[in-house]
């Protein structure tokens, strides 16, 4: 039986995203996701709390992402989870990243001389295959 390991993500960019090419020409963004919460301590004062999330993008979507996002970018990210786990010098570091399937910039359009922004967002469409036979059915 198949399983769901999705995640979504609506927070600000923490610094410009990264662009690089794998050795097969292929396109991978990173950049880091911060979403933002607030809970009520025991005292009854209000705390924020801010979680980081790693972000890769590939192909289309990538370059996409590099182009739309920037440092304080406020993005919608849909993808899944995997982990990574590696020795240091310093013993056993995991990772855990969030694989793109979707990136959508929220931050308003830039406007027009005299005109509104539009607050519209701007969808990156996901990738299509290349050819029928990258079709995964």
């Amino acid at each position: 039986m198949a399983s769901i390991c999705k995640v979504t993500l609506i927070g600000n960019l923490g610094a410009d995203p990264e662009l690089r090419y794998t050795p097969n020409g292929k396109a991978v963004t990173k950049f880091r996701v911060a979403c933002n919460s607030r809970k009520r301590t025991p005292e009854g004062e209000w705390q924020d709390h801010t979680e980081w999330f790693g972000v890769s993008a590939f192909g289309r979507l990538a370059e996409q992402a590099n182009e739309l996002l920037h440092r304080g970018s406020r993005v919608y990210v849909e993808g899944r989870l995997e982990s990574r786990v590696w020795e240091s010098p310093d013993g056993r570091r995991f990772f855990l990243d969030v694989l793109a399937d979707e990136v959508i910039a929220l931050d308003p359009r830039p406007r027009a001389e005299g005109a509104e922004a539009a607050p519209r967002p701007a969808a990156i469409p996901p990738e299509e295959p290349d050819t029928l036979d990258d079709v995964p059915f």
